[in-house]
């Protein structure tokens, strides 16, 4: 009968520095994927953030709009056609720009992405927005996002002090009657909301007949996929009318696939599996070399390979579960600190904490069948 020993334990902590160099690199490599994978998450939450909080079942755009801060306009009466689709409850409209906010306490400019709705059909959910829809009405008032960037000046603060805070967007003087908090993108640094007739005031250029995103309320009980069918074969194929899932993917697609962000921090997270891999692998290598001789003894013994094989994966994931564990924490403590520093959305979600642990798991187990393969010349003929 052959007396199990916790070998793998042993040869690991009998080393110690070795041990620490090991836990050092893996969960410098955890550290870089949860980084790189939170950016990219943050990227995507943040840019479907008007999207996922719109008032709406379906959403009509031009066919040629990508993402939401450069949306098409098309023609206002599309809205009225679809009124009398059966299943269509009501319908509203956004206008949609980037616009220049002037720091009030600067002379300093910065762009800032303008959000503009009837007050009368309020179309988004942010609980700040709604609760101020009375102020939207009156002329040249705007809401404003209290997550912006600090560079658009101390305007949450001073509004929550009761002061009155004015400043100038596009030239065109605005006061702000209330916050919401909605955070910034990799598009905007900062967000108002308006009324229809405000944002018109500050886009003098702009029309009211062209409107950037039409929302659309169905009945209940509506059948949504007939809907648009009848929507798609009764309008003009200058709309296209979609579902806020697939709103929000379109915006996800674009940054996905047409910019090269998703593929920057896609690649950040590659690099840090292949150095997490590759640190593993050195260390299970060395260890493996550093005992070939006691391998040799444990085979004359009479244990099998297989045996000898399963040392070396639970070394692997011994040192994938001690190196997850600091990159985990230290993770946490970055993410905060991005969302205080950039007011980008970067959540650590379970769903994101499990996948890297995987990760973690299948980098140390790739690196360690790697290093199994120096076990074959762990012949007893070597020792005797």
């Amino acid at each position: 009968m052959i007396i199990q020993i916790p070998l793998a334990w042993l040869q690991l902590t009998r080393e110690k520095t070795r041990l620490l160099v090991a836990i050092a690199g893996i969960a410098f490599a955890v550290i870089l994927i949860f980084v790189q994978l939170g950016f990219k998450n943050a990227l995507y939450d943040s840019a479907t953030a008007p999207h996922r909080n719109l008032r709406a079942d379906l959403v009509m755009i031009n066919p040629q709009s990508e993402v939401l801060y450069t949306v098409q306009s098309f023609p206002r009466e599309r809205l009225y056609q679809a009124q009398r689709i059966e299943g269509v409850d009501s319908v509203s409209f956004l206008y949609v720009s980037l616009g220049d906010w002037k720091n009030p306490q600067t002379p300093r400019t910065r762009s800032i992405l303008i959000l503009a709705f009837e007050p009368a059909k309020p179309a988004f959910k942010f609980p700040g927005v709604n609760q101020n829809l009375d102020r939207l009405k009156q002329t040249d008032v705007v809401i404003f996002d209290q997550l912006s960037r600090p560079e658009f000046g101390p305007i949450a603060e001073d509004f929550e002090k009761n002061k009155t805070v004015e400043t100038e967007v596009n030239g065109t003087r605005v006061k702000v009657g209330g916050l919401f908090s909605m955070g910034t993108s990799f598009s905007a640094d900062g967000n108002m909301i308006t009324s229809d007739s405000t944002f018109l005031h500050i886009f003098k250029n702009r029309t009211q007949g062209q409107i950037d995103v039409g929302l659309i309320i169905l009945k209940p009980g509506a059948d949504r996929q007939k809907v648009i069918k009848d929507l798609s074969a009764n309008l003009l194929n200058d709309v296209r009318v979609l579902t806020l899932d697939d709103f929000a993917k379109l915006e996800k697609d674009y940054w996905e696939n047409s910019t090269a962000l998703g593929f920057i921090f896609g690649l950040g997270a590659t690099m840090g599996f292949i150095v997490g891999a590759v640190i593993v692998y050195q260390i299970i290598y060395t260890d493996v070399t550093d005992h070939l001789s006691e391998y040799a003894t444990l085979k004359a013994m009479g244990y099998r390979h297989r045996y000898l094989l399963g040392i070396v994966c639970q070394e692997s994931l011994f040192l994938a579960v001690l190196g997850y564990i600091p990159g985990f924490i230290i993770s946490q403590l970055m993410y905060h600190l991005i969302r205080v520093e950039t007011h980008l959305p970067a959540l650590m979600t379970l769903n994101l904490a499990i996948f890297v642990l995987i990760l973690a798991f299948l980098m140390c187990s790739i690196a360690g069948v790697i290093a199994m393969r120096k076990l074959r010349y762990a012949d007893p003929a070597d020792i005797f």
